[in-house]
C-alpha cells in the first residue's frame, strides 16, 4: 500500500476517519480545515519513503498515530507566535498551522530532506501562517521570541528545556508531548521550571497513554 498512491475510495475513508476524530476530540473544524488536513496526509503518504518522514507506511495509522496526536492538544495551545522545534515531517506543527490561520507557526528541524519536504507542503497548502528553518535549535537565533515551544520529538523534557529557553519571551510556555506521565524526567529538572499544568490526552484510535506538560521557567535558582 505505501508505494499507491491513495484511490479516490480510499481517500473518502480517510476523510471520514478524520472528521470522526476530530469529532471524538470535542472540536469545531471547518470542512476547507479537514480537506487541507487529508491534502497533508497524502502529501505525507507520497513522500514518506523518499524523505524518511516517518516508520509508519499505512495512511490508515496515519491519520490517528500522526494528525489525532496532533490535534489532540488544540485546546491547550496559547500564545500568536508557536515554534515547534524538532518537527520531522511537519508533526503537530502543521495541523496546528491548519487549524490555527492566525496563528504564527515556525517548523524547525535540522535534516534538509524533511525540511524540503516541508515547504512543499507550505507551498501546495498555501500556509502563509508557516515558516521554515533548517537548522540545529541552539543556531537559531529569533528576532521576535515566541509565546511557545511545542514539540513531541524530544528523548527528555530536560533537552527540550535546555535546548529551547533561548527562544521564548518572559512569559512563554514550554509544551512537552510525552506518552506516559515522566515523573523521572520531571525529577531532574532545575528548581526554576514548573510544571503548571498536565493533561492527559485522548488520541481516537490509539490505546497507548499521552500527556502534555506545560512548563514556565520562573527565573529563580532558589
Amino acid at each position: 500500500m505505501s508505494n499507491k498512491a491513495i484511490s479516490e475510495e480510499q481517500s473518502e475513508k480517510l476523510r471520514k476517519k478524520i472528521s470522526q476524530g476530530i469529532d471524538t476530540l470535542g472540536l469545531d473544524v471547518s470542512e476547507e480545515k479537514i480537506d487541507a488536513l487529508l491534502a497533508y496526509l497524502k502529501l505525507f503518504h507520497k513522500w514518506n519513503k523518499t524523505y524518511n518522514l516517518s516508520a509508519i507506511r499505512k495512511p490508515e495509522e496515519m491519520v490517528h498515530r500522526h494528525l489525532l496526536d496532533s490535534l489532540s492538544v488544540v485546546k491547550h495551545i496559547q500564545g500568536e507566535r508557536i515554534i515547534d522545534v524538532g518537527t520531522g515531517g511537519g508533526l503537530p506543527g502543521i495541523p496546528l498551522a491548519i487549524i490555527f490561520p492566525d496563528k504564527k507557526f515556525t517548523l524547525l528541524d535540522s535534516n534538509g530532506k524533511k525540511t524540503r519536504f516541508l515547504f512543499q507542503v507550505k507551498t501546495s497548502l498555501k500556509l502563509t501562517n508557516l515558516n521554515i528553518e533548517n537548522c540545529r535549535v541552539e543556531a537559531y537565533q529569533p528576532s521576535i521570541k515566541y509565546n511557545a515551544v511545542v514539540s513531541r520529538a524530544f528523548a527528555s523534557i530536560k533537552d527540550m528545556l535546555d535546548g529551547c529557553h533561548h527562544l521564548l519571551t518572559r512569559e512563554g510556555v514550554f509544551l512537552a508531548m510525552k506518552g506516559q506521565f515522566p515523573e523521572e524526567e520531571l525529577s531532574v529538572l532545575e528548581k526554576h521550571y514548573k510544571v503548571v499544568d498536565s493533561f492527559e490526552l485522548t488520541v481516537p484510535g490509539s490505546e497507548g497513554e499521552r500527556h502534555l506538560l506545560v512548563i514556565e521557567d520562573t527565573g529563580s535558582t532558589t
